[in-house]
């Protein structure tokens, strides 16, 4: 099937997933299920585990203020991330588009 589509990005409070069909609809679930998707238990398992590190990146008794994290703890974050997407990209294959929507923990 081509015309698949998904966003990867990730959202506080949302544990499990970075991947978000552009239609609510969809049969992955919205937010996507991993275990719905096309993709190795293991990627399933680094997204996982990366959307939860993620949470930590906010001050949940001041959530629009600055990240805990230190800068050092972003990099690495955005590189696991970064590395996360290609794999993905790279199990999903062509038939399936995955929109880039990351972004940098405040």
């Amino acid at each position: 099937m081509t015309g698949r589509r998904l966003r990867y990005f990730f959202e506080a409070g949302v544990v499990g997933t970075a991947l978000w069909p552009d239609d609510v609809e969809s049969p992955y679930g919205y937010p996507a299920e991993l275990d719905l998707l096309p993709i190795s238990a293991a990627l399933a398992a680094e997204l996982d585990r990366l959307s939860s590190w993620f949470q930590s990146s906010l001050d949940w008794d001041d959530p629009g203020g600055p990240s805990p994290w230190s800068r050092d703890e972003g990099v690495r974050f955005e590189a696991a991330a970064r590395a996360a997407l290609a794999a993905l990209r790279g199990e999903l294959g062509p038939e399936w588009t995955v929109v880039d929507r990351l972004r940098p923990p405040r």
